[in-house]
């Protein structure tokens, strides 16, 4: 479970008027913290972003899961079962056993997958399938709405 402290940080975002990918952003970097600091590995920086992503809609960001064909079915399901823990339609089923297991694993994975080298690979990769357009345009946009206007 996210310490409260990350909690705050993105209910403080969705009172700024921020996306849900920005608010859940805050528990990616979390996790990448966690992954720098020993606590557990992953076998990819694509998994260290699902664990912080999950994390998030299980702590009630409003992120949907993916839609039919971004990503497997398997991955669709548990983004929705993890949505709806934290929209309050779903109660989790705690499953100590699979924790721990879950856990094991991870430890035994590297660390160097939140290193910055791979995470300025994989945000490259992921820009590079956008076009020119979608990653200018969209979030300038943005960025002029919420800006706050500075008093001096």
């Amino acid at each position: 479970m996210p310490r409260e402290e990350i909690i705050r940080k993105a209910k403080q975002d969705k009172r700024a008027g921020k996306s849900a990918s920005t608010q859940a952003g805050e528990f990616v970097k979390d996790e990448i913290d966690r992954i720098r600091k020993g606590k557990h590995g992953a076998r990819s920086t694509k998994q260290a972003i699902a664990i912080g992503l999950s994390e998030a809609r299980r702590a009630g960001v409003d992120l949907p899961p993916p839609r039919k064909g971004r990503t497997k079915k398997a991955t669709r399901r548990s983004a929705k079962y993890a949505y709806e823990v934290g929209q309050g339609k779903r109660t989790p089923k705690r499953r100590p056993k699979v924790s721990r297991a879950v856990e094991g694993v991870l430890k035994k994975e590297p660390r160097s997958t939140a290193s910055r080298s791979a995470l300025s690979k994989q945000g490259k990769r992921a820009a590079s399938r956008r076009t020119a357009a979608s990653r200018s345009a969209a979030a300038a946009k943005k960025a002029a709405r919420t800006r706050t206007r500075r008093r001096g």
